[in-house]
């Protein structure tokens, strides 16, 4: 048996990719208010339509984590690699996420909250 559930797991990435968004989310807004734009508008208001999807998409899943005595660890960063350790029912899962791949993931989970702008289901799980 797998010490985390296979339904379980898009909730534990979601843990370490939603909070790395809304980082990214919340950088750009700021530079997009200080930048030239003509017509800033526009670009905040996606960009605040995806901050409150991320925040409401992480208050879910921190809230299904705590629910079943689940917990994400963010342990040791070097240049190459991320250790994360996923905690379910005091068993530990140690997990080493490659930064490209987290850089990737979030630039993809990023055009998925421009793009579905309208759209209420959960996309980090995808």
């Amino acid at each position: 048996m797998p010490l985390i559930p296979v339904k379980a797991l898009p909730h534990f990435e979601n843990m370490i990719y939603l909070p790395l968004l809304l980082t990214v989310l919340e950088l750009d807004r700021a530079e997009i208010e200080k930048g030239t734009f003509k017509l800033k508008g526009p670009y905040l208001k996606i960009i605040d339509t995806a901050i409150l999807r991320v925040q409401k998409e992480l208050q879910e899943t921190t809230f299904f984590l705590k629910r079943n005595n689940m917990k994400v660890i963010r342990k040791a960063r070097d240049s190459m690699f991320t250790d994360y350790i996923f905690i379910n029912s005091g068993f530990e899962d140690h997990r080493r996420y490659l930064n490209v791949r987290l850089r990737n993931r979030t630039e993809e989970l990023l055009h998925l909250y421009f793009t579905n702008v309208g759209d209420s289901h959960q996309i980090a799980s995808n």
